[in-house]
């Protein structure tokens, strides 16, 4: 998979794993990937429902020594 953009936003509490996801991904093309790196046990759910909501597809999620990675594809919107 080639990632086009990595955003740490390991640290942050909810809403700002979110917050900082949009704005990284109003920077991408459509079809670019963003890795996304985040502590926040909520991201989960919140970034699931949040890129299901907004035209994007969270294309795999890893959790490992309690970080959590996405890698969201940016919908044509």
């Amino acid at each position: 998979m080639n990632i086009d953009e990595v955003l740490n936003a390991k640290g942050l509490a909810c809403p700002m794993p979110i917050v900082k996801t949009k704005k990284a991904l109003d920077g991408l093309q459509s079809g670019q990937i963003l890795q996304v790196l985040t502590t926040d046990k909520g991201a989960k759910s919140d970034l699931t429902a949040w890129a299901a909501s907004t035209g994007h597809e969270i294309l795999d999620t890893q959790e490992e020594n309690g970080v959590l990675t996405f890698y969201i594809k940016k919908g044509e919107k």
